[in-house]
Formats: C-alpha cells, sequence, structure tokens
C-alpha cells in the first residue's frame, strides 16, 4: 500500500517479514496525507513498525514523519536510529501536517511536572493544537493532554490493567467508528486511569467508548477532532507477551495479561481480538479527519 516513511527505517524491513509492501506514493494521482509521530515509547522502532504496520493498509496516501523530545537520551534506542530517521520540534514547527498522534510514554508513576521532557511536550500540545487539524493522544499522551488542556488528573491503579478487554461504543454516530462491531476487544497496559466522572462532568469532553473493566477508553474533545485514547490499539501480537517476559525476567510483580494467551497459558501463542478493529479505528481517523476534504 502507498506509505511514505524516513528512508531505511528498518520497519520496511520487519513488515517485508510479515508480507506487508509498501509501495512508494504516486503523487500523480491523489495528495499525500502528513502525519506527524511524536514518540515518546521506550522501543522505539517496535512502535515506528506498529504505525506502519497500521497505515500500510490505508486506501490514502500517507506520509510519515518521526518527531522526537530534544535533548532526551534515549536509554532503548541507539542515537544514531534517532540522528538519522527523527525530528526535533525546532525542523517541523513551520511544516504543515494533516494529523498527529502523540505516543505513550514509560513515565506514568511520575507527577506530571516531574516528567524530565514535560515542558517541552506541554509546548508540543499547545502547537498541535494551534497548527494541526486531529491529534491523537494515546495512553500516557491521553492522561497528560487531558492534565494540560482541562485539569484532569490520573489515578494510580491497585493493580496494573494488563491484557486485552471488550469495549462498547457511546456514540455510534461519528465517522470514527464506521463500520465497527457492537463490542471490540483493545490491549491496556497501564498503572493509572482517567476517573469516568471527571469525563461526563466535564462541558468541554465527550465520552466515546469505554470498558467495564478497563475504564474510559476514547474521549473526544466537543470543540476539535482531538481524540484521547487510553489503550493501545496499535499495538502487535507479541507486545503484551514481550512486556510480560521483560518483567518476569526482572523479578516485577506481574500477573499473566488477561485474555491474552490461549487459555490464559503464557506457553502457548497469544490470540490476536483486536487487529480489526485497530485498522479501522485508525484508518478512519485517516480518512474521515486527517483527509479533511472528504468531510
Amino acid at each position: 500500500m502507498p506509505l511514505n516513511l524516513p528512508s531505511g527505517l528498518p520497519a520496511y524491513e520487519m513488515l517485508k517479514q510479515e508480507a506487508i509492501h509498501i509501495c512508494p506514493i504516486n503523487t500523480d494521482t491523489q495528495r499525500t496525507l502528513q502525519i506527524l509521530l511524536l514518540n515518546l515509547m521506550p522501543l522505539k522502532e517496535q512502535t515506528e513498525t506498529d504505525f506502519a504496520r497500521i497505515f500500510a493498509s490505508s486506501e490514502l496516501n500517507v506520509e510519515l514523519t518521526l518527531l522526537r523530545i530534544s535533548g532526551h537520551e534515549s536509554k532503548n534506542t541507539s542515537k544514531e536510529h534517532l540522528d538519522k530517521y527523527y525530528k526535533v520540534f525546532d525542523q517541523v514547527k513551520d511544516t504543515h501536517f494533516d494529523g498527529m498522534i502523540i505516543t505513550g510514554a514509560p513515565v506514568e508513576h511520575f507527577p506530571f511536572e516531574d516528567v524530565l521532557y514535560w515542558k517541552e511536550v506541554q509546548m508540543i500540545f499547545d502547537w498541535a493544537k494551534e497548527h494541526i487539524n486531529t491529534t491523537l493522544y494515546i495512553c500516557w499522551a491521553a492522561q497528560a493532554a487531558l492534565y494540560h488542556f482541562h485539569g484532569i488528573d490520573k489515578q494510580s491503579l491497585p493493580q496494573k490493567q494488563f491484557g486485552i478487554f471488550k469495549h462498547r461504543l457511546l456514540n455510534h454516530e461519528i465517522p470514527l467508528f464506521r463500520g465497527f462491531d457492537d463490542e471490540f476487544y483493545v490491549p491496556h497496559s497501564r498503572h493509572t486511569t482517567i476517573q469516568r466522572g471527571d469525563i461526563v462532568g466535564n462541558p468541554n469532553l465527550t465520552l466515546l467508548s469505554e470498558s467495564d473493566e478497563a475504564g474510559v477508553y476514547i474521549i473526544a474533545n466537543k470543540y476539535s477532532n482531538d481524540f484521547y485514547i487510553t489503550g493501545h490499539s496499535e499495538y502487535a501480537a507479541d507486545a503484551l507477551h514481550k512486556e510480560y517476559v521483560r518483567d518476569i525476567s526482572r523479578g516485577l510483580p506481574i500477573d499473566v495479561p488477561v485474555n491474552y494467551y490461549k487459555n490464559d497459558d503464557p506457553r502457548l501463542t497469544p490470540v490476536v481480538r483486536w487487529r480489526a478493529h485497530s485498522i479501522l479505528l485508525f484508518n478512519n481517523w485517516v480518512k474521515y479527519y486527517v483527509n479533511k476534504k472528504s468531510e
């Protein structure tokens, strides 16, 4: 499918191994939608591939630009990789983008003000609000944006929300959910949450989707095309397995991810229940929000 990524990005080869072939974009046939991805995840190559996999299924031309926090040294991604494939804010602030995605980050245990790059994140939030038509805030970024823009703080959970959980829609009318089933599954992996009452009691926000087990899932800003997503619909099939094995190896207290492995047995292959929903969610976002001409 037509998708532009930074030249030489390892995601090309990773997706080729999955029989996903990315075609060059023919700019003569239709315009190319520019999406900026602020990648705050620790395993950046994995996250790049997750989103490339999703956008490779889009019927529209998409070009993905990778953004990182300036001056922050990654412990899990080489400086060479970041310097080669990523831009910093000063390099993109005067560039037009049709949409933006801001990912989760492994800093949820800290108060927002104690996160080392909090001021830069706030600056990017404010810039996106003024310059980009639609932004998806995912997991920690959703919590951070709700705090920054609406004064809603995250709350600690007694144990990690970890697994694949059933969700339902509260609004069937908006284009973001076209084609959705009545029930669908979403991966979650977090130690904090947003209280439902803080959302439904806010006149600027609308709760669009939730789960009995995992709580609020997608929240919309009533006065923009911005969405706050608490789960990880973009996750690859083995993402929770890698997290589980990592925490076990570190001796951390961790339960088997809910509704993930066949028969809840970590020795067995995970059962993917969220892929179709994930592709539909992000492709609807691209088609109906990023691509403003189709609205």
